[in-house]
């Protein structure tokens, strides 16, 4: 995975610590749920900026995901504390890409690497539209 070679607009960290129901057999965090924990730390990073996602419904615009990508380096065991850093390098107009890194006190290797675009929307077109001039003037 290949992360732009630049520094980010917006960098956001957010922690989380993973529990036993999202660990599978080997008391691995499931594969599945980094993308949970994607959401979670971008809600969050939207939020710190004065924003909501229920705000953007709200006005009539989605932020559907249109593509994931992670890349996974180290397995996150059952009730370690991760950081997931939350990363945007360009300035949305239809699409807002963000990248993660998740990291834990167990080493200062990343264990898991990660991209989410999504879409903005119009609700009721369905169609795409570009950033709402507050999202925009929020986050820089």
């Amino acid at each position: 995975m290949k992360f732009p070679d630049k520094p980010p607009i917006i960098e956001y960290k957010h922690e989380l610590r993973s529990r036993y129901g999202e660990t599978d057999r080997m008391g691995y965090v499931y594969y599945g749920r980094y993308l949970e924990y994607f959401e979670v730390a971008r809600t969050e990073m939207i939020r710190s900026y004065g924003l909501s996602y229920r705000e953007l419904e709200e006005s009539g615009v989605m932020l559907p995901v249109i593509h994931t990508e992670i890349e996974y380096k180290m397995p996150i065991l059952y009730d370690e504390k991760m950081k997931i850093k939350v990363m945007v390098f360009d300035t949305p107009a239809v699409r807002l890409q963000t990248f993660y890194e998740v990291t834990t006190s167990a080493t200062d290797d990343v264990h898991i690497y990660g991209e989410v675009s999504l879409c903005f929307m119009n609700a009721e077109t369905r169609r795409p539209c570009r950033a709402p001039e507050s999202f925009i003037n929020s986050i820089t």
